[in-house]
């Protein structure tokens, strides 16, 4: 999501077989593409990337020099199967300071859409600097992916912005980051169910419902977790939130919650191991920038393209929200480790320990998000808020890891539902998606029985 500051700094698997991609004529000698593959199940349609070296646009002695002021991109071309793009580059400390359009052609159609942008500043997503996930050599700089439905035409450019910006664009040009890839996702089909599998966990097993804990051999996890009344979790969750016995609890009711298995996650492309902090003590509120233009229906598809893309093309070991919420307020388990559990995201840089990340599947600048939405963030952060004591409508004080708002080490007070803007500045979660979070704490609070 674009930030605010324009000169903030920059922040943001089993055997796999790399196949050429043919260019089709007219398409720049220099256009390197390549498409990966994972391995499937029999009877499984798996997912894939394309990846496509981007080119200088301008003129042919500007494109043999290579000049990083030059815009960048494709032209118009066609390329197998796609439903979610983003762009990519080489050094994750490198921001973007510029646009990036796209322009598509569904599956099947001769009409191309309009230019799309793509929200550029993504670096106020991922891990936190110093952490070993931040510092891996694989994490790229991205912008935001969009998601545009079945496509097989693409075309992007990608401008380099001006250093004075109030003299429209008179200033001097900032160079575009080396190494800029169009990244061309399709999420593959949802795999095959059990058919017991929306049984839920074994009487007596509050699983966590995640693939996490599906490692253990001999475990089926389940593709939904059902709904529980509140006395149920209640009981099942004394122990966890550490209540004194006679206490009252302060626990909302667990919501109905969509596990990876059950949006079809594909747990050989992220890291085997799982990472945790000591606690929750509060809730960040993301949208994805992604677009609404997808069905419910969908919602599955664009987190298994939000999840490769997060990490086949930015090298991330996992998705990195814990959770996610589409339109019409159904409720996902994001990255791999337990739902009842503090596992470490990379949603909110700086601010990923002990916090938890919630991604509504869209983009909520100018659009409102549906009170669904509102409604089902409300009942998420009020169980697993609950599940650690935290208290939907107070304060909290969480340390910094670093970032373009606070430094390092700062010890900073938030809402304990805060908006990914307040640890970071940035435009997410959108402001009609801000506007609505004094709600939802409302809303959560009550729902724990405060």
């Amino acid at each position: 999501m674009r930030s605010f500051l324009a000169s903030a700094i920059g922040v943001t698997c089993s055997a796999a077989f790399v196949l050429p991609l043919a260019a089709p004529a007219g398409a720049a000698p220099d256009t390197a593409a390549t498409s990966t593959t994972e391995a499937a199940d029999p009877g499984e349609v798996p997912g894939s990337t394309q990846s496509l070296h981007l080119s200088p646009l301008s003129t042919a002695s500007t494109r043999a020099s290579g000049a990083p002021f030059a815009e960048q991109g494709l032209p118009r071309r066609d390329v197998r199967p796609f439903s979610l793009v983003g762009v990519v580059w080489d050094d994750v400390n490198a921001e973007l300071d510029g646009t990036v359009q796209v322009r598509t052609r569904p599956t099947g159609s001769t009409h191309w859409s309009g230019w799309q942008d793509l929200e550029t500043h993504n670096a106020e997503h991922g891990a936190d600097l110093g952490t070993a996930e931040r510092d891996s050599r694989t994490v790229r700089g991205s912008t935001a992916p969009l998601w545009v439905g079945e496509s097989d035409g693409v075309e992007v450019r990608v401008s380099p912005g001006a250093a004075g910006v109030r003299d429209r664009g008179a200033g001097p040009r900032i160079p575009l980051p080396e190494g800029l890839r169009l990244e061309l996702v399709d999420p593959g089909q949802d795999p095959r169910q059990s058919r017991t599998a929306d049984a839920g966990p074994a009487a007596g097993e509050e699983a966590t419902g995640s693939a996490g804990d599906g490692d253990r051999a001999g475990v089926l996890e389940p593709a939904v977790l059902p709904a529980l009344g509140k006395a149920e979790t209640e009981a099942r969750s004394e122990a966890a939130a550490g209540v004194a016995p006679g206490a009252r609890p302060y626990i909302g009711a667990r919501p109905r919650i969509i596990t990876r298995k059950g949006w079809g996650a594909d747990e050989k492309l992220r890291e085997r191991a799982f990472a945790y902090t000591k606690t929750v003590k509060a809730a960040f509120v993301h949208h994805t920038a992604t677009g609404n233009t997808y069905s419910c229906s969908q919602a599955p598809s664009v987190l298994r393209g939000i999840y490769r893309y997060h990490v086949k093309s930015s090298g991330w070991r996992d998705i990195g929200y814990n959770f996610a919420v589409d339109k019409c307020g159904n409720i996902y388990e994001g990255r791999a480790g337990g739902v009842t559990k503090a596992v470490l995201g990379a949603h909110t840089l700086g601010f990923n320990t002990n916090s938890m990340g919630v991604a509504v599947l869209g983009t909520f600048n100018t659009s409102n998000p549906p009170s669904a939405v509102v409604n089902a963030i409300a009942e998420l952060t009020a169980w697993k808020l609950g599940l650690f004591g935290a208290d939907p409508s107070g304060r909290t004080t969480l340390v910094s890891g670093g970032g373009n708002r606070f430094k390092k080490g700062a010890k900073v007070g938030l809402n304990v539902i805060s908006g990914h803007r307040d640890g970071f500045a940035t435009e997410c979660p959108g402001s009609r998606l801000y506007k609505k979070l004094g709600t939802a704490r409302t809303s959560s609070a009550h729902l724990q029985g405060r």
